[in-house]
């Protein structure tokens, strides 16, 4: 239990809690042992990272967006954020 605890750096306290909480839930029996399944987790963040659920995408529509002296931009709503701040910024600057 040490050594897998070390391994995936938690504590032993951890494992017996996640233990215990799956055979509360009737997950787990100690004939049986215990199955683990591989998890994809980034190596840099440590941390699970969780798709957003989305049922369907929104359909897209035109926006119009007021700049100041008197321009206008015109663009559709699935523009990319980063080519709408690029573009904003050199209708201003013109």
């Amino acid at each position: 239990m040490t050594q897998v605890a070390q391994r995936h750096e938690v504590t032993r306290q951890q494992i017996y809690k996640w233990r215990h909480e799956l055979k509360k839930k009737g997950l787990w029996s100690p004939t049986a042992g215990a199955v683990f399944f591989p998890l994809g987790i980034p190596v840099a963040a440590r941390v699970p990272v969780m798709e957003p659920l989305t049922a369907e995408t929104p359909p897209s529509s035109v926006v119009e967006l007021r700049l100041r002296d008197g321009r206008s931009l015109h663009f559709d709503s699935a523009m990319d954020p980063a080519a709408l701040t690029s573009l904003i910024r050199a209708v201003e600057a013109a």
